[in-house]
């Protein structure tokens, strides 16, 4: 049991620091804040597909980067919020795939693929109205439609293939 608790914060701290470092990659391309984000780091949050410590991994990593880059308040609280709610429901879905790859393989694996929609959701709704009332962006339009195209580059295609290259390599322990 220690040797989980073990496993479990090393690969919390793990997933956190990557996410800050990618995070602030992408800063140093500009592509990490304002209307229109591309962060690398968010390509992470389909890793509580495999495991739960990438949840408070995530929601730690997040905070720290937002903080550590220089964003408001309202941005570290919220946007770290939207990476929690993302991780959470991500989790969710893997422990389905998991309880149904007893039984049925093909649900299972089609499960993988909602992976990604938990964290573009929650932050395609959270996050235009951070972006509203932290820096004043005032066309919620426009941050709606730029988080989710962002979201969908980096939690839908860059994740997506993450998810698929730690699923040939079964890097994580299934749970």
């Amino acid at each position: 049991m220690q040797n989980q608790r073990v496993l479990f914060m090393n690969q919390a701290a793990m997933i956190a620091a990557i996410y800050v470092v990618l995070t602030f990659a992408a800063n140093f391309l500009g592509l990490a804040s304002g209307a229109i984000q591309i962060r690398f780091s968010e390509a992470l949050t389909v890793l509580p597909f495999f495991t739960p410590a990438a949840i408070p991994g995530l929601a730690i990593g997040c905070l720290l980067a937002n903080f550590l880059t220089g964003a408001h308040p309202i941005d570290i609280v919220f946007g770290s919020f939207a990476t929690l709610m993302g991780a959470i429901f991500t989790y969710l879905i893997g422990k389905k795939a998991r309880a149904l790859k007893q039984n049925d393989n093909v649900k299972a694996g089609t499960l993988k693929w909602l992976a990604p929609l938990p964290p573009i959701v929650s932050n395609a709704v959270i996050i235009p109205f951070v972006l509203y009332f932290a820096y004043e962006i005032t066309e919620l339009w426009f941050s709606f439609i730029f988080v989710t195209a962002g979201q969908i580059i980096s939690c839908g295609i860059l994740g997506m293939v993450l998810l698929i290259a730690l699923e040939k390599r079964n890097i994580f322990k299934q749970r």
